[in-house]
């Protein structure tokens, strides 16, 4: 049993030898390495999602109200087409009518001019990937429709695309078609005039999958896949800088510096979420090969990360966050391929760690 203990590397097997040394360096190993008690945020539990479980829906901020709806459901067997609208001040969801389109995975969503736009995505019942939208307007009139069909962009059907809005205009990159091929490019929707438009091309990897958060009407894009591997770029998109916005380069999400700021970053992954509070960016959940719990913290003045409490749910790919006053919310997502969750986590970035509450 000694030799099987210590036999994980050749300093341990040295350490056996010593006998009398044995309980006094055993303490010591077991001690060693980060935990989240070392770590700032607090995660906490809060009431669940009121729609089914699933995967792989989308969701936004509008108007102080976080929105989820569309994904599967794995007991169903079911791409879900229900939406549903969470005031955080009493806690609760009101399901909204129906997303008018095909119930999908990988779809976007963001706001703009007042109103929820959602479109492509996966129509996994025939195999389709999508390029329609849709545009949910909360304050229709009674007895008008609050979801109305908007112009298409103009591609061929794609998921797993990445969304953001600046200043009132939508904006959608990347994704990957039918035949598994990532992209970079970049489209503007102007609700005004209901026109898509091509901009900037992002300016890293092709990608799909991505995460992306807005800080001082600055837009910030990183992780995913490509092509099969998992990118470590990041950058910035400035809408404002030349005709159709600018891509700067910021550090890597990865350890390839000769510096000390990156010795401890392992922020590359696929399928996370991203949230915003308090001027600074955080990414969690998703993984390489597996899903992770692990949370990232990125602040623009520096360009630096650093990592906060682990995610307290259970490790999960394909959830949603949406940030409501300055507090970010994580709920929904799946484990392996066979389950999917309806809980629902808010993350306090600045408070100490409780764990389980």
């Amino acid at each position: 049993m000694i030799r099987k203990n210590f036999f994980v590397n050749k300093w341990y097997a040295r350490v056996a030898k010593l006998g009398l040394m044995l309980a006094i360096i055993a303490p010591i190993v077991s001690c060693s390495g980060s935990n989240d008690d070392e770590l700032v945020g607090n995660w906490v539990k809060i009431g669940a999602f009121s729609g089914i479980p699933r995967t792989s829906a989308t969701g936004t901020t509008l108007g102080g109200y976080g929105y989820v709806g569309l994904g599967y459901n794995y007991a169903k067997d079911e791409r879900l087409t229900d939406f549903w609208k969470y005031d955080a001040s009493s806690s609760t969801w009101e399901q909204l009518s129906d997303f008018p389109g095909s119930g999908r995975t990988n779809a976007v969503s963001f706001a703009a001019d007042g109103k929820l736009y959602v479109g492509t995505g996966f129509d996994g019942t025939s195999g389709v990937r999508l390029n329609d939208f849709y545009a949910y307007n909360p304050s229709a009139a009674e007895g008008e429709d609050e979801w109305t069909s908007v112009a298409a962009l103009d591609v061929e059907g794609r998921e797993g695309m990445t969304a953001f809005s600046i200043n009132s205009v939508g904006y959608v990159l990347g994704g990957e078609d039918a035949d598994g091929t990532a992209y970079k490019d970049m489209y503007a929707y102007q609700p005004t005039t209901d026109t898509w438009s091509k901009v900037a091309d992002f300016g890293g990897d092709k990608r799909s999958n991505a995460v992306a958060f807005v800080i001082d009407d600055i837009a910030y894009v990183c992780t995913g896949i490509s092509n099969g591997s998992y990118p470590n770029d990041f950058y910035k998109f400035d809408p404002t800088e030349g005709s159709i916005g600018t891509w700067t380069e910021l550090r890597k999400i990865s350890d390839i510096s000769d510096d000390s700021y990156d010795d401890d970053y392992d922020i590359i992954r696929t399928n996370a979420v991203a949230f915003t509070s308090n001027g600074k960016g955080y990414i969690a959940t998703g993984g390489k090969g597996s899903s992770g719990t692990d949370v990232w913290e990125y602040n623009p003045s520096t360009d630096l990360w650093v990592e906060k409490t682990s995610f307290e749910g259970s490790s999960r790919y394909n959830a949603v966050a949406f940030t409501i006053n300055e507090i970010g919310y994580v709920l929904t997502g799946q484990q392996g391929t066979s389950s999917n969750f309806d809980d629902m986590y808010r993350f306090e970035p600045n408070s100490e760690y409780e764990e389980n509450d």
